[in-house]
C-alpha cells in the first residue's frame, strides 16, 4: 500500500483497513510460530501498513485540531 492510496481513504475506510492488517498480523504471527508461513516478508509489509495508516490517522486528527483552535 502506497502512501497516496492511504491519503486517498476516508476515515471510515482507514479504520476498517487498520482492523483487517491487525488481524492479518495476528495470523501470520501464529503461522510463524507454527512454522507455516511462507512468505516471511509480509510481515514486514503489514507492519508498515500498519504504521502508514496509524500516521495519516495521526496527521489528520492533528489538522482536525488545529482547526478547532
Amino acid at each position: 500500500m502506497k502512501p497516496a492510496e492511504v491519503r486517498a481513504m476516508s476515515d471510515e475506510e482507514l479504520k476498517n483497513r487498520l482492523l483487517e492488517l491487525k488481524k492479518e498480523q495476528f495470523n501470520l504471527r501464529f503461522q510463524k510460530a507454527a512454522g507455516q508461513l511462507e512468505n516471511t516478508a509480509r510481515i514486514r509489509q503489514v507492519r508498515r501498513d500498519i504504521a502508514r495508516i496509524k500516521t495519516e490517522m495521526t496527521a489528520r486528527r492533528k489538522k482536525q485540531r488545529e482547526k478547532a483552535a
